[in-house]
Order: C-alpha cells, then structure tokens, then sequence
C-alpha cells in the first residue's frame, strides 16, 4: 500500500518528489485527459455514490508514461482511498484483504476505494480470477497496469469488464517541461541548479519518453555538479555532468513482449524497402536490447529467400552464412557478420517471384488441382512398367545438343499456368530472359 504523505521526504527520489498530484500537473498523454473522457469521469469528486463513476481501468504502456500518476490522481480528486499492489510481491490473499476492507469501507462509511494493481501481466489467470468478484459488486474501482499486450497478459473477463488506456511514451517537449520544473520546483531541485541546453537535450535524449529515467538521470547528474563543485550550491549542470551519470541510453526492449514483435518487423520492413540505415538502426536495438542473435538471423534468411529471390541469388547463401558464423563465434562479434548481412540485403534487389510462385501453386493443389502425373514422366524402373505405358514418349535432354527438348512437363490442367512470373530487376532480368527462350522450346510456342 501507498502513503502518499510520505512522498514527499528529503529521501525519496527524485522523479517520486515530482510526481504530479492532481491531473492538472500531468503532462503527456493528453489523449485520456479530454473533458468527458472516461479518465475524467472517474476523477471527478464523488458526491453521490449511487451517480459516480465506478468503470474500471487498464493501463498499458511502457514505464515511465505516468501509470501510477494517473491512478494517485484519479483518487486524489476524486475522494477515494487509494490502495496500491504489485503483481511482483502480492498474492490471492492481499488481494482478498483488500477486497474485504474495502467492502466494509463502503458499507460503513460510504467510502470508495480504488484498487491500483500494478505489473498485473505477472498474476497467474487463478489470481487474475480472484479480482472480479470485487469488481463485479463495485467493492472496488480496479486500476490496473501492464506494459505487456493485455490481449495476451489479462484474462478475457478481466478485459471485458474494464475499459483498456494505451498511454504512450513521452514526447521530448513533455520529457523536456517535466525536466525544467524539476529544476526549478520545491519538490525538486529548489533552483539549486540550473541546466544548460546541451544538458538539456541530452537528458530528453537519454529518458527515450521516460519521465522516470528522465529525472532520475538529471538526480544523478546533479549530484555530480555538486559533488565537483565541492558542495556548494547553485551549481551549473551540463553535458559532462549528464555523461558521468549515464554513459550510454538505456535501450527498451522485452524479448517476450511487444517490443520483440514490432522491432523485428520494423527491421524486416526497413531491408525489404531497400533502407540500410534504418535497418541497422532496428538491428542496434535488438542487439543492445539482448535479443537472440540466431533469431535474428534466421528472420534474415526467410528475408532472402521470400523478398529478394532469383533477383540476387547470392543473398540467401550470404544470409545462411550469417547465421553460421553467429553461431559458431557467438557475440558481441556477431553483430558484425549480421550488420554485412543486413545491409547487402537492404541494397539487393528485391523479387518475391518465387515466393510467388509456390504459394499459387500450393494454393491450386489445395483447391483439388491434382491431376494424375502424364505417363511419360512416370516411373519405369521397375518390372511391368513400360508395359503400362509408364516412360514411354519420353525424350531424354541430354540426347539433344542444347539439352532443352519439346515436352510437356505439366499435367493438361496445369499446362497454362503460369506460376513463376520472373521480375525484370537484378539477376532475375537475365533468369526472365531465359526463361522465356526455354519456354518457347518445351512448349513449342512461336516467339
């Protein structure tokens, strides 16, 4: 549970102090903050229990994006108790504690409670299951928070009874203003400090749409400047301040989350549109975020068989040995053979001709184009099978100088398909070339 008179300590950190403490202060996410948005309704102050607001709310969206605030908020204006779990450390049995404590709360006083369940991804679908009771009877207002896909991470009932809030990261304007006021309000800094421009658009940089990682780098550059400044105060932070507190940015991602998935599409889309820079940007961040390496590389070559083909028959081979030489020497050296192969297959040209090409033909099969296999194509290795006309009409290749001959090949029905449809780019403008000489001779076709 959260005391939020204790927020405020000299102790507590820094972006705890700067906490917004009604929804007048929050900055971002100004999409959940319209007048009559469900957000505000539950936030406004509770003067008839029978007429207020008691929708409950899910959360999702990365950390720092002011999930938490919100919740505090929320209760704050609107004269509820506001009760605070994590998924991490809670079990059935607070839950149900607080279930109950709220109930006789209600009944007693006619006091509201709001429930702010957070990391909710991290309960078991039993545990999730423990909450809709509380929530069905209206013991509680839930206000739950994720920053995983709460289509995968929250039980189906859960979901339908709460209206689901996707906040977004902080833009560097947001990130920005809740720097300055850190500087510069009593609950921060106390004009203690001030921050040059440099050091200013480095922290926005570092935060990535982080209020938390924001002010928590800008505490530690601020100890720096002071340190260096042997303790007295005010003290000017800048750039090297920032660089001692945080070498480098933190990279979000979840390998198990949404991140996994939409920066591995991010990437594919960047080498199949032919941009290298942004594709090794998208591969950076899988890399600096821990993503398998093998993983990636097997997305490589699906790559270069599916979007770049005959046109450059050399990208699958490359792709192939990308992936073995990640394997056999492991990383950080692998980010070396994978960016090679990245960047030759964003510059390949691309084809899907093949890709293509078998889909249609799978897709005429499984609508029931299966013709018996012409007699001249068939088996004749075997005692009996000349006698059935098996082989028989057959015209060997090789017998012929150009080792092409006149043959159907193709069953009757499939005769005139024409499932690859070579594109005039790369290797593949010679391949349709070719192809289209070999053609005329095996189906006698006149140019």
């Amino acid at each position: 549970m959260t005391d939020d008179l204790n927020l405020f300590a000299t102790a507590v950190p820094l972006a705890a102090r700067m906490r917004p403490r009604s929804l007048a202060e929050v900055v971002g996410q100004q999409q959940l903050l319209k007048p009559g948005s469900p957000l505000r309704q539950l936030a406004a102050p509770v003067t008839d229990a029978k007429t207020a607001s008691t929708t409950s709310l899910l959360f999702w969206g990365p950390p720092g994006t002011g999930k938490t605030t919100l919740a505090q908020a929320i209760a704050r204006e609107s004269g509820r108790r506001f009760v605070e779990l994590s998924a991490i450390t809670a079990g059935v049995k607070d839950v149900r504690d607080v279930m109950l404590a709220a109930r006789k709360e209600r009944d007693a006083y006619g006091t509201g409670t709001i429930l702010f369940l957070d990391e909710i991804h991290r309960f078991s679908k039993a545990q999730q299951d423990a909450l809709l009771p509380g929530v069905e009877a209206g013991w509680v207002v839930l206000i739950a928070a994720t920053t995983e896909n709460p289509s995968f991470a929250v039980i189906a009932p859960l979901l339908s009874r709460s209206l689901l809030m996707t906040l977004e990261p902080l833009a560097e304007d947001d990130i920005a203003t809740l720097l300055t006021r850190a500087v510069s309000d009593s609950r921060g800094l106390d004009g203690q400090a001030s921050l040059t421009d440099a050091a200013l658009k480095q922290l926005v940089l570092l935060a990535g749409g982080d209020a938390r990682r924001g002010l928590t780098i800008l505490e530690s550059a601020f100890g720096n400047a002071r340190d260096l400044a042997g303790g007295k105060l005010p003290v000017e932070v800048d750039l090297p301040n920032v660089e001692a507190a945080l070498d480098h940015a933190l990279t979000r991602y979840d390998r198990d989350g949404d991140q996994h998935y939409d920066i591995i599409s991010a990437f594919i889309k960047s080498v199949r549109g032919s941009d290298a820079d942004a594709a090794i940007h998208w591969l950076a961040r899988m890399i600096e975020g821990g993503e398998d390496p093998r993983f990636i590389a097997r997305r490589l070559m699906i790559l270069a068989a599916e979007d770049i083909g005959l046109a450059d028959p050399q990208a699958l081979p490359l792709a192939v040995a990308a992936f073995d030489t990640v394997a056999q020497i492991g990383m950080p050296e692998g980010r070396i053979p994978l960016a090679e192969a990245t960047i030759y297959l964003a510059l390949a040209p691309k084809s899907n001709a093949a890709y293509n090409a078998i889909n249609a033909a799978l897709e005429d099969v499984r609508a029931g184009i299966q013709p018996a296999v012409p007699k001249p194509l068939r088996s004749s290795n075997y005692a009996g099978a000349k006698s059935r006309g098996n082989g028989v009409g057959y015209v060997y290749p090789h017998d012929d100088a150009k080792a092409v001959v006149e043959q159907e090949y193709a069953p009757a029905k499939v005769a005139k398909r024409r499932y690859y449809q070579p594109k005039e780019v790369g290797f593949e403008r010679e391949l349709s070339e070719r192809w289209a000489k070999l053609r005329a001779i095996i189906r006698g076709e006149k140019k």
